[in-house]
Formats: structure tokens, C-alpha cells, sequence
């Protein structure tokens, strides 16, 4: 893989940096595939639970690199979106690490994951309507489904920053640590997540993601289907045995 983005094993959790710190990992498209290639590794090895995604040198991400851009290059892969994940995050939980700005397009990379830990240091923005742009690599559009309506429309319409608290009591940060430990506390995060069940895990974010297009009547038929074989695998039995057995769980991902 690219020197532009870094990939590390820690047991089930795979570790994707963007390491492009003289850009304040802006992407370019080196990047951009760099990312998309670790987000497929992430959901084609059964032995990985879940990603981290966090930036090398004290930023997470700047958003596009400008400099790239004028050389005709795009950090958006088509029918992927921005970094390879903006359209389609992986299918397993990731989990974004935080220190430093998360910027624009580096917003949207982290509307594509599902939690976020953040330094308190860090601060969030989508200043595009300062250039007369629109925030179209998902931040217009997910952003209000993520947050409060009004809050949402705060941070689009003014394009003004906001740090990590006011982040965190808009719902947007799931958990702030102190400078320098947003990896550390995405990991412990991670941990939990990755000794629970793999099917269940998958399966859960799957509805949590989907729910807001579906009705209510076809949501509980939609959510029925995909649990189905959730219930039926031996994940499911291994789990009911372990807690009659009053021992550790040994997940299959079957």
C-alpha cells in the first residue's frame, strides 16, 4: 500500500492512518485509494472487527489537496466518494481517531465512520459555503441525519468550526480524551466492539445505518430478514453456551 496512508494490525482492529502530515493529510488521490484499499481489506479479512481512522502528524484530515487538485487529480473514486468510503463506509464498525482538524472534506471522511473519539484540542468544520461551494461529499446531506436539524444547518450555512466539546454535546464526538489520546481511546473503544459478536456487530450497524429510508412497517420486516440468520449462527449458540457456561465467548463470524 501507498506511504500516503498507513495500515497496522492490533489483533481484530485495523489501524488505517493518513500519513500525509506536510498536507495536514489532505488527499490526494494516492490517498483517496490508499484508504479505500484498507476499508476493503478491513471487511475481507474475517480475522479484523473493526477500523480505526486517524491522521499522522497531529491532523486528522485537511480535506482535498488543493495542490493535487490543479494538477488534475481527485480524491474522489467513483461510485465510492471522497478517500474511497464517503458513499460507501465499510460494512464493519470504524471507528474516527481525531487530533487536530477535521476539515471539510476531512469532515466528510468522518461522517463515514460510525463513532468518533476526538482530542480536546481538535476542532470540526465544513467551511465550504466560504468559497461558494456546497459540502457535496456528504456533509449537506448526512449531517442533519447525524445531528440535530437546526444544529446541522448551523455548522453548513455559517461554515464556522466548532471544537471538540461543543462537538461532543451536539452528538456528533462520541468521547473526548486530552491531547495526543484520541488513537489510544479509539482503541479501547474498538476492544469493546471487537469482542462482541461479529454477525451481530455487522448485522446492527447495518440496520442502524438503513433505518432512516425504511417506513416503519417495512423497517421491521427488513430488520426481521437480516436478523434471521443472525439468530440462527453459531455465533448465537456459542454466545447463550459461554454465558451458561460462565466463560468467555469463542466467536466463529458463522
Amino acid at each position: 500500500m501507498a506511504d500516503s496512508v498507513l495500515v497496522e494490525r492490533q489483533g481484530a482492529v485495523l489501524v488505517i492512518t493518513i500519513n500525509r502530515p506536510e498536507a495536514r493529510n489532505a488527499l490526494d488521490a494516492e490517498a483517496a485509494r490508499g484508504i479505500a484499499a484498507a476499508a476493503d481489506e478491513l471487511d475481507g479479512d474475517p480475522e479484523l472487527r473493526v477500523g480505526v481512522l486517524t491522521g499522522a502528524g497531529g491532523s486528522f484530515c485537511a480535506g482535498m489537496d488543493l495542490k493535487a487538485f490543479l494538477h488534475g487529480e481527485t480524491p474522489n473514486i467513483k461510485g465510492r466518494g471522497f478517500g474511497g468510503i464517503t458513499i460507501t463506509p465499510p460494512h464493519k464498525p470504524l471507528i474516527a481517531a481525531v487530533e487536530g482538524w477535521a476539515l471539510a472534506g476531512g469532515f466528510e471522511l468522518l461522517l463515514a465512520c460510525d463513532l468518533v473519539v476526538a482530542a480536546e484540542t481538535s476542532k470540526f468544520g465544513v467551511p465550504e459555503v466560504k468559497r461558494a461551494l456546497v459540502a457535496g461529499g456528504g456533509a449537506a446531506m448526512l449531517l442533519p441525519r447525524r445531528i440535530a436539524f437546526s444544529a446541522a444547518l448551523e455548522l453548513l450555512l455559517t461554515g464556522e468550526p466548532v471544537t471538540a466539546g461543543r462537538a461532543a454535546a451536539l452528538g456528533l464526538v462520541n468521547r473526548v480524551v486530552p491531547e495526543g489520546g484520541a488513537l489510544a481511546g479509539a482503541l479501547e473503544l474498538a476492544a469493546k466492539i471487537a469482542a462482541n459478536g461479529p454477525l451481530a456487530v455487522a448485522t446492527t450497524k447495518r440496520i442502524a445505518r438503513a433505518q432512516a429510508d425504511w417506513t416503519t412497517e417495512e423497517g421491521w420486516q427488513r430488520q426481521a430478514e437480516l436478523c434471521a440468520p443472525v439468530f440462527a449462527s453459531e455465533d448465537a449458540r456459542e454466545g447463550a453456551t459461554a454465558f451458561a457456561e460462565k466463560r468467555p465467548p469463542v466467536w466463529l463470524g458463522r
